[in-house]
């Protein structure tokens, strides 16, 4: 038997032990599963109180089971729920005696929720947003992910596949009845303006995103600067609490230490470099040539200095590279240290001054971090696009928008071949056509019992 005929169970809830834990199991044996443990199948959809039992009628535990006959259920098939109590032992027995039932097998991560996708309950970007809601850490990213399961960006993207597969098929008419005349103008006016419109509301859309997909990853800080000028400080300032070793010996730092931090529902991931200077010391040499890699692809750059202490321009020089060319000024911010001993704060919007050590101006440096993520992530309420294959897509989509458009006058066979291109783009984003090898990469990142 295939694989993908057989049944398959999973623990779906939290590690043991836990309170309650919830056991799937999905496949045409479901059924079989609840008559043999449970005595008898309950009604559809109603919660049913059941003893448990095992292949030899020993007790296993006092129960909750469900029965979710397909395809109304959340995989498109026979799906039955065991919701018991959350001991490692309890768990243990009732996995033995539903893994010798035939055709049984423990699932693989993500498999339930690749069969409700190939069953039809899911397209591949309420799949993907699924994954993400699972993994939201923050509030934005949650709600980003829970839009995106409600079909946000697979409903507009069956709309606009439909209207080019519309469009498609008057110019392909047109090019049926290209020795009757006018008929040939005329199919093709309204297809001008349909292909038009739909390129630019996905150009719009496009252009409106932002940084929206790194909303998953979230937002990369880099705290960089010379040793023993209190980045370590500041970045248990910004933790609040401690993470990074403070001492007064250069050189502490030796490799980079990262924190997660929620900014305003923005996630913020801040990275504690070591301190970037010439060492004869081989262990310090790499961390700071870590330092340097990692301020250098991070998205924005504190560059913390001492007091007046001038900064290094060629330092920040090297910060300002990155692989797609220079990075705005606004990407390195020079902040100020030990304010509360004498320095002063600058005005400048890229120049702050704090007192790492007292916490003077954090605040208004965190302030400042809300807003340059705001302004990165662009406007993430109503956001399309969660992930780069999903922008890709789309791009794909409106470049064969474009070109169809280009050629219609002229090369109508061309234009159609276009408008099937951007539509096959259209498809692949929902995971309708041709994406076997982008599956498993997408299904493998989930945990196993979803």
């Amino acid at each position: 038997m295939h694989p993908r005929d057989q049944t398959i169970f999973a623990l779906s809830s939290g590690r043991a032990p836990s309170a309650i834990a919830v056991v799937r199991v999905s496949g045409p044996q479901a059924g079989l599963a609840l008559t043999t443990l449970a005595g008898k199948l309950p009604a559809p959809r109603q919660a049913s109180r059941r003893l448990l039992r095992d292949g030899a009628g020993q007790p296993i535990d006092d129960a909750v089971v469900l029965w979710f006959p397909g395809p109304a259920s959340a995989t498109g098939e026979d799906v039955a729920e065991f919701h018991v109590h959350g001991g490692r032992a309890v768990l243990s027995v009732l996995f033995a005696a539903i893994s010798i039932i035939p055709n049984m097998r423990a699932a693989e991560p993500g498999e339930f929720t690749r069969r409700a996708f190939e069953n039809g309950k899911l397209d591949l970007t309420e799949a993907e947003g699924l994954d993400d809601l699972i993994h939201a850490d923050t509030d934005r990213q949650r709600r980003q992910a829970l839009r995106q399961l409600q079909g946000l960006l697979g409903d507009r993207a069956r709309d606009w596949r439909e209207r080019i597969i519309e469009a498609s098929a008057l110019i392909e008419a047109g090019i049926d009845f290209s020795d009757e005349g006018d008929v040939p103008a005329e199919l093709r006016s309204p297809a001008v303006k349909a292909i038009k419109t739909l390129h630019d509301e996905i150009t719009e859309v496009l252009a409106a995103q932002g940084h929206s997909e790194r909303l998953r990853e979230g937002l990369v800080v880099a705290i960089a600067g010379e040793p023993n000028v209190g980045k370590s400080t500041l970045m248990n300032q910004l933790a609040r609490r401690e993470v990074a070793i403070v001492s007064p010996h250069a050189g502490t730092t030796r490799d980079v230490i990262e924190v997660q931090l929620d900014l305003d529902g923005y996630p913020v991931t801040v990275i504690d470099t070591a301190g970037i200077r010439e060492t004869d010391d081989p262990v310090e040499q790499e961390g700071v040539r870590r330092a340097r890699a990692r301020a250098e692809d991070a998205d924005l750059v504190l560059w913390l200095v001492e007091g007046e202490q001038a900064v290094n321009p060629d330092a920040l020089r090297s910060l300002r590279k990155s692989e797609g060319g220079d990075r705005s000024e606004g990407s390195v911010w020079i902040v100020r240290n030990k304010i509360d001993l004498g320095g002063r704060a600058s005005r400048l919007s890229s120049e702050f001054g704090i007192s790492a050590r007292q916490g003077d101006g954090i605040p208004e440096l965190v302030d400042a971090l809300v807003k340059f993520a705001s302004e990165f992530f662009g406007t993430t309420e109503g956001a399309l696009v969660t992930r780069a294959r999903q922008r890709e897509l789309l791009v794909r989509t409106s470049e064969s928008l474009r070109r169809s458009l280009d050629l219609v006058e002229d090369g109508e066979e061309l234009a159609a071949e276009e408008l099937r291109a951007a539509a096959y783009a259209l498809g692949r984003l929902l995971g309708r056509v041709d994406v076997e090898d982008v599956l498993g990469a997408i299904f493998q990142k989930f945990c196993i019992g979803k």
